[in-house]
């Protein structure tokens, strides 16, 4: 199975080792040329034989079974030694620095919720990713965007429930011993409701750290989470609310971290941006929040090949949520004015 230009639909159906096995062939003709060009992938053999990923291997099995059956099977579809996936899966928890970035905006008024989200990723992969319309046997099933040879989950998803969550990578200093981040953001998608996920991120042992974006159709509440390897700090979203690449919740200087300047400038710029929005604002403005290139400082919309974190924003997904129903829009090319590449409607069975 090999995948057309730009950012392919694909629905795949089954058990979670199936769907990883799908995924993994989708990805195995572009797996190597992105792995030999990859920074993060040279950096992270230095953690090859480390019993440290041992460790992680041994928390991942017993905690989230399923998740792993996914990725043995993502292994398989990629004629890939499970080792190395794995490895490549938990580079957030091993490896500081990662082209991982994206911006976040919400609105979360009386009627009125949307949550918006810039994947920022390695410019190399920009057209090898896809959306997965996965149908699970067992769960309630998803839509995510996807990277060649990582489960879905860490970027932008809506699963069957109706439960949306975008990722936002942090640079903790500090890691533990604990769940890869990569594997709690693919579990979130199997929670059929809020609490469920916050449960989930706030319970178990976390080895990286990322802030997660949480809403649900049908239900008013909004959740920014910034779940790290000593704390999860859980904050309501009411109004707007913003988050690019670093900590911002009240005792974040607890825990060191790195800010990077793009970071920095990006959280500037969304929180004048968000601040701005009119009462009745949704998805028009916050789409242009997104795509904003904003002269002062570095941008939102990041398409410079000589970024200095090494991303681009390889898509813009805008959700609405509605009392029954998610409606996603998903966007490419930085032009809030353009037509939609995907628009997809997610409506919960009750």
């Amino acid at each position: 199975m090999t995948l057309p230009p730009s950012l392919p639909l694909v629905r795949i159906d089954g058990t979670p080792r199936h769907v990883g096995r799908v995924l993994g062939e989708l990805a195995r003709p572009v797996m190597r040329d992105c792995l030999d060009q990859s920074r993060t992938w040279h950096a992270l053999q230095a953690w090859r034989d480390h019993p440290r990923l041992d460790r992680l291997a041994v928390v991942a099995q017993r905690h989230l079974p399923l998740v792993w059956d996914e990725l043995s099977g993502m292994a398989e579809g990629l004629a890939m030694p499970m080792h190395d996936l794995f490895l490549w899966n938990c580079r957030g928890d091993l490896v500081g620095r990662t082209p991982d970035g994206c911006t976040t905006a919400a609105i979360n008024r009386p009627g009125r919720q949307w949550i918006g989200h810039n994947e920022d990723g390695d410019p190399y992969v920009q057209g090898h990713c896809f959306i997965a319309d996965v149908h699970l046997d067992d769960a309630p099933g998803f839509v995510s965007f996807c990277y060649p040879g990582s489960v879905p989950g860490h970027t932008f998803a809506v699963n069957r429930a109706g439960l949306v969550q975008t990722i936002n990578n942090l640079r903790m200093v500090e890691t533990l011993d604990g769940l890869p981040r990569q594997f709690l953001s693919r579990a979130v998608l199997d929670c059929t409701t809020l609490d469920a996920a916050l449960d989930l991120l706030s319970g178990l042992p976390r080895a990286g750290a990322f802030h997660h974006t949480l809403g649900q159709c049908g239900d008013p509440r909004m959740f920014s989470v910034e779940a790290t390897p000593r704390t999860c700090s859980v904050q309501p979203v009411s109004g707007v609310y913003g988050h690019a690449n670093h900590r911002i919740h009240p005792g974040a200087q607890a825990e060191p971290q790195v800010i990077t300047e793009s970071s920095h400038d990006r959280q500037v710029r969304i929180d004048s941006l968000i601040a701005a929005f009119p009462a009745q604002a949704g998805g028009k403005e916050i789409c242009a929040a997104l795509t904003d290139r904003a002269a002062d400082g570095l941008p939102i919309f990041r398409d410079d090949p000589a970024d200095p974190d090494d991303e681009n924003t390889l898509a813009s997904a805008i959700f609405r949520l509605e009392s029954d129903r998610v409606v996603l829009n998903v966007h490419q090319g930085g032009n809030a004015a353009a037509p939609p590449t995907h628009t997809l409607e997610i409506a919960p069975s009750r």
